[in-house]
């Protein structure tokens, strides 16, 4: 087997799992199910992933890539209101236009798995290390609130949240210009 199919197998899986656990949660996406949306067989899914638990960090760790190259982009010469402004604005953005990741996220944060993670990235503490910067700068030049990134984090993503599952709901559309206008309240949450 060529590496080409052996990657694009392992992809249908990654993909797979996602949508999956997306729509249905954990324990509702069964290995069986997640193999036969992915097109192959049980046992190929486990030649690429150990146990369904490996399956599911590595669908974790595959979107936290993809969103970190989409949102972060070195724009240090630029003020930190407008850093800020464009990498929550390119989150938002990423989230609404890959629902799928973004429902994934939320139930791994929110789950054993998520609690774990964030565990061992406090003692890390290299996720987002873009973001990190930022804050840590603004914080220097008295520019935010002198508070723990976590909760600075927390403060901005928590209402970018809320406002996706409405708005995946159906309940209202997000469009550039109300974009705009929630990622500006954001930054006016955290401003000094």
């Amino acid at each position: 087997m060529t590496q080409d199919i052996m990657n694009n197998k392992q992809a249908s899986i990654l993909e797979a799992a996602r949508d999956l656990i997306a729509e249905n949660g954990f324990h509702a996406s069964p290995a069986s199910q997640i193999a036969e949306k992915a097109g192959v067989g049980v046992g190929t899914m486990y030649r690429y992933f150990e146990n369904k638990d490996n399956l599911v960090h590595e669908v974790h760790k595959e979107i936290e890539t993809r969103l970190e190259k989409a949102i972060f982009r070195e724009d240090d010469s630029l003020p930190v209101r407008e850093r800020f402004i464009r990498t929550y604005t390119r989150l938002f953005n990423y989230l609404i236009q890959h629902p799928s990741d973004y429902k994934f996220l939320e139930q791994f944060y929110n789950s054993p798995y998520g609690i774990k993670k964030r565990r061992e990235e406090a003692v890390k503490s290299t996720k987002y290390d873009s973001l990190k910067k930022l804050f840590d700068y603004a914080k220097s030049q008295q520019i935010v609130k002198d508070m723990n990134d976590d909760m600075l984090f927390g403060l901005c993503f928590g209402p970018i949240s809320f406002l996706l599952k409405d708005h995946l709901r159906g309940f209202f559309e997000l469009n550039k210009e109300n974009i705009q206008m929630i990622v500006e309240c954001l930054w006016d949450s955290i401003k000094r």
